[in-house]
């Protein structure tokens, strides 16, 4: 069985919440974005961090038999961005996340609300 793109989304961001991941948004962009359904953005302290939050999405995805992904940045490079088609997240450390301000880019975009749940 095939998920929603939402509940994809809120998977990726329980595995981020669950290697302790900073600032989780969810955000809704169809009818902003012509290129994804839902942009997750996260933030983490340090390069291993970054890695560490790349890796628990990965398995994430790979995880769900139907879910085709690929990854552009290193860790060391302060963002990580995982490509579902329908899911983008971005991982980024806190300053290259305010310097591409990525949520301003998808001002607008209705939040899905993200509930953690505790491992």
């Amino acid at each position: 069985m095939t998920q929603t793109n939402e509940a994809l989304a809120l998977g990726i961001a329980q595995a981020l919440y669950d290697k302790q991941a900073e600032d989780i948004r969810v955000l809704d962009v169809r009818g902003i974005s012509t290129v994804t359904d839902i942009c997750v953005v996260a933030s983490g302290t340090s390069a291993p961090h970054l890695k560490a939050l790349q890796k628990a999405a990965q398995t994430f995805l790979k995880a769900g038999s139907n879910t085709r992904y690929r990854t552009s940045g290193e860790s060391d490079s302060g963002w990580v961005l995982l490509d579902a088609f329908t899911v983008v997240t971005h991982i980024f450390a806190p300053e290259a996340r305010e310097y591409y301000d990525i949520e301003a880019l998808w001002q607008g975009a209705k939040e899905i609300p993200f509930t953690p749940s505790n491992p």
